[in-house]
C-alpha cells in the first residue's frame, strides 16, 4: 500500500494536480460512457486524494448523458457537489458554444453559467477553439458574474501560424478579460517538453500575464509526462492528470508517476497516494465493463498524432461513430484526410468543435469518395465565419467551392443571434419541464433533450433500453460468437434443405389466406412470418438485423419493406450516410418538404445526423413530393430511401 508522501523541507513550491479522472479520462478513452453510479460509488475516495480540483462536467459528458446513458447531467453535477465536499468542481466549457458544437445566444450562455454554478461548478476552464477572444468575452464576463473561477485557455496546436508570439498575444486579451488562471490545453498530446518550456516561460515573463498557469496534455504521442516536467520547472504551478489505471494512450498522464518524479525535487503534491491507489484499482476493475470495443484500447504510444493532431477523446468517439457508417477500416484513411481538410480550413487547433467539424468532414470525404461532395452544416458555417476567425485567412477557391454565393462575416458570430430562451420556454411542452435547468438542455440539444425527456417521463418497466446498455449487449454477444464459431461449425444444422423447400411450399399454397404472422417451429428453431396484415398471401421471414462489419467500407443493407416502398416512386432521395432522420431543422420547426409539393434539385428535403454533425440531405433532381419514407428520430442507414418523388 501506498503511504502518504512525507515531503522534505526542500519541497517549498507548492504544485496544484487537477483529476480529470470523471471527465476528460474517460471521455479519452471510454467514448465517455462513465455512469453517475459508478462515479458515486468512489466519489469519497477521490474526494479524500487531495486534488486541487476535480474536472467531472462539461466537454462531451453533457450530451453523452442524454444521448447515450439517459442521464440527467445537472443531476449528476448536483449529486458530485454533495458528496464531494473537500475539494473544488471543475468543468470544461466551450466559450460561446457552452457544451455543445455551435455558438450559443448571450442569454442562453449567462443563464447556463449561471445554474452551472449553482449546481456545483466552481471553476470554468473556458476555451474557444479557434482561441478567438470574440467567443471567450461573454462566458468569462458572466463566470465572474456569478462568482465563479474563469480560467482561460490557449487551445494548443502547431502549424506555420501557431508561435510562441501568437500565444503570448492570445493570453494578454485573455488577461485583460479578467480571468483568474491560465491553462494550456494541448488537447491531442502534441506540446513537446521543449516546447512547453519556452511557451511557459514566455507567459512567466511577461509582465501582462499576472496570473498561474496550468498545463493540460495526453499521453498519445509519449511525451506527456517529460512535459508537464519541463513546464512546471519553466512555471507552471498546475497540470492535469489523472490515475494510472485510466492514464497514459490519449488520456491524461498518471498522477502517482508525477507525484513520485516532483518528490525528489522543490515543488510539493499533497496527494494522498494511499487514496489514489484505491482509486486506480476501482477503475482498473471497471474498466471492461465500460470501454466500448470500438476503443480498440492498447497501451501504445500513436507517434502518427504528431501528423493529424485528432484529440484522444474525438479518435475515441471517431471509431465508435465510423464503425456505425461501416467504415471502421478505413480509420488510418481519414486520419490522413484530416490533415488535408485542417489546411483547407484554415489550421484551426482540433479541439471541438473544430475536431469534429475538421474530423467529420475528412471521413464524409472518405465514405463519399469525392473531396467535399458531401458537406455539414456545420463545416459551411465554420468556412462563413460563424465560428470565428480562422487562424489563416482560407483560400478564395475554397470558400467559393463551400458557400457557392455566401459571404463570409467579420463580426462577433454571436452577434448575429437573438434572444431564445423565452422562445424555448415557449416551443418546450410544459409537461417535459421538471426543473429550469431541462429549458437549458432543450435549448443546447434539442433533438437530443427532447428524445431523453421522453424516455424519462415513461414508467421504469417501459423504458427502451439505454443506447449504451444496448451497444456493450452487441459487443459482448460479438465476443461470444466469435469464442464460439469453431464448436458451431461443428454442430449439425438445425434447418436442413428439404425443411427450406417444405417453407416454400407453405408459402406457395398461401395466395388466399390472410394472415398476420406464421410461425414454423422446429425443436428449439422457430421462423417467424410476418405481413404487417395488409397484404394477401405474402411474407419476409423477421430476422435479427445484421450488424455492420466493423473493418468492411459498406453499411448495413436497407431494409426490405423500405426497398419496396421505394419502388413505388419515379425517383427516391437516399441517404448518402447512416444516421438519424430529421425532417425538420429543430423539434418544431416546419418541415423541410411537404407531401404534395414540388421541389427543385438542390432544394434541401430532410436532414441526417451523424458523428454529431447535422448533413443536410438535398434533392438531386426536381419532382413532387409523393412520400416521406423515415420517421423522425429514425435511424436510417446509407442507401436507404428517405424521400419519394413523381
Amino acid at each position: 500500500m501506498f503511504a502518504k508522501l512525507k515531503e522534505s523541507k526542500t519541497q517549498t513550491i507548492p504544485l496544484r494536480i487537477t483529476d480529470t479522472t470523471l471527465r476528460d479520462a474517460h471521455q479519452s478513452i471510454w467514448a465517455t460512457r462513465m455512469r453517475t453510479a459508478d462515479i458515486m460509488e468512489i466519489i469519497d475516495a477521490i474526494d479524500n486524494c487531495g486534488y486541487y480540483s476535480l474536472e467531472c462536467w462539461g466537454g462531451a459528458t453533457f450530451d453523452v448523458c442524454m444521448r447515450f446513458l439517459r442521464e440527467d447531467p445537472w443531476e449528476r453535477l448536483r449529486l458530485i457537489k454533495k458528496a464531494a465536499h473537500k475539494t473544488p468542481l471543475q468543468m470544461l466549457l466551450r466559450g460561446q458554444n457552452l457544451v455543445g458544437y455551435r455558438n450559443y445566444p448571450d442569454d442562453v450562455v449567462e443563464r447556463f453559467i449561471q445554474l452551472a454554478i449553482k449546481n456545483g461548478v466552481d471553476i470554468f476552464r473556458v476555451f474557444d477553439a479557434l482561441n478567438d477572444s470574440r467567443n471567450l468575452e461573454k462566458a468569462i464576463k458572466f463566470v465572474k458574474k456569478y462568482g465563479g473561477h474563469a480560467q482561460g485557455t490557449l487551445a494548443y496546436t502547431i502549424s506555420p501560424v501557431h508561435t510562441v508570439e501568437k500565444y503570448v498575444s492570445d493570453a494578454k486579451e485573455q488577461v485583460q478579460m479578467g480571468i483568474d488562471s491560465l491553462c494550456i490545453k494541448d488537447m491531442a498530446g502534441i506540446l513537446s517538453p521543449i516546447a512547453a518550456r519556452n511557451l511557459v516561460t514566455a507567459l512567466v515573463n511577461c509582465k501582462e500575464i499576472n496570473v498561474p498557469i496550468q498545463l493540460h496534455t495526453h499521453g498519445t504521442s509519449g511525451m506527456g509526462v517529460p512535459t508537464y516536467v519541463e513546464g512546471v520547472q519553466a512555471g507552471a504551478g498546475a497540470i492535469d492528470c489523472t490515475v494510472s489505471s485510466m492514464a497514459l494512450t490519449t488520456s491524461q498522464p498518471p498522477v502517482e508517476t508525477l507525484v513520485a518524479i516532483f518528490k525528489d525535487t522543490d515543488y510539493a503534491a499533497e496527494i494522498d497516494l494511499e487514496a489514489v491507489s484505491k482509486c486506480a484499482t476501482f477503475f482498473k476493475n471497471l474498466f471492461p465493463r465500460r470501454v466500448p470495443k470500438t476503443a480498440n484500447f492498447v497501451n501504445t504510444i500513436d507517434p502518427d498524432i504528431l501528423i493529424h493532431q485528432i484529440p484522444g477523446g474525438m479518435i475515441s468517439n471517431f471509431r465508435s461513430q465510423l464503425e456505425m457508417q461501416g467504415a471502421l477500416g478505413k480509420l488510418d484513411d481519414v486520419l490522413k484526410e484530416v490533415s488535408a481538410v485542417r489546411k483547407d480550413f484554415g489550421y484551426p487547433p482540433l479541439v471541438t468543435p473544430t475536431s469534429q467539424i475538421v474530423g467529420n468532414q475528412a471521413a464524409l470525404n472518405i465514405i463519399s469518395g469525392e473531396r467535399y461532395k458531401m458537406v455539414p452544416k456545420e463545416a459551411r458555417d465554420y468556412v462563413k465565419g460563424m465560428y470565428g476567425r480562422s487562424p489563416v485567412k482560407m483560400d478564395a477557391a475554397f470558400v467559393k467551392k463551400i458557400l457557392g454565393d455566401e459571404k463570409q462575416i467579420d463580426h462577433r458570430p454571436a452577434d448575429d443571434l437573438k434572444p431564445f430562451l423565452d422562445k424555448a420556454t415557449d416551443e418546450l411542452d410544459p409537461k417535459h419541464i421538471t426543473q429550469d435547468e431541462d429549458i437549458l438542455s432543450y435549448a443546447v440539444f434539442p433533438d437530443v433533450a427532447i428524445e431523453f425527456f421522453k424516455w424519462r417521463e415513461k414508467p421504469e418497466d417501459e423504458r427502451d433500453v439505454i443506447p449504451a446498455d444496448v451497444e456493450m449487449a452487441q459487443s459482448c454477444a460479438e465476443e461470444a460468437k466469435a469464442a464460439t464459431k469453431t464448436a458451431k461449425e461443428k454442430v449439425a444444422p438445425m434447418i436442413h434443405n428439404d425443411d427450406y423447400s417444405g417453407i416454400a411450399h407453405i408459402l406457395s399454397q398461401s395466395g388466399g389466406v390472410v394472415f398476420d404472422e406464421f410461425v414454423i417451429k422446429k425443436g428449439d428453431f422457430s421462423v417467424c412470418l410476418k405481413t404487417g396484415g395488409a397484404t394477401t398471401g405474402s411474407a419476409t421471414v423477421a430476422a435479427p438485423a445484421q450488424k455492420a462489419s466493423n473493418t468492411e467500407g459498406t453499411a448495413v443493407a436497407e431494409p426490405a419493406e423500405a426497398k419496396a416502398a421505394a419502388s413505388e416512386y419515379s425517383h427516391t432521395i437516399n441517404s448518402p450516410i447512416t444516421g438519424t432522420f430529421y425532417s425538420a431543422s429543430s423539434p418544431n420547426a416546419p418541415k423541410f418538404v411537404e407531401i404534395g409539393k414540388s421541389i427543385k434539385a438542390g432544394d434541401i428535403v430532410c436532414t441526417v445526423e451523424a458523428m454529431k454533425l447535422y448533413n443536410e440531405i438535398k434533392s438531386t433532381k426536381d419532382g413532387v413530393v409523393a412520400a416521406i419514407l423515415a420517421k423522425d428520430g429514425e435511424v436510417v442507414q446509407k442507401g436507404q430511401a428517405l424521400i419519394g418523388l413523381k
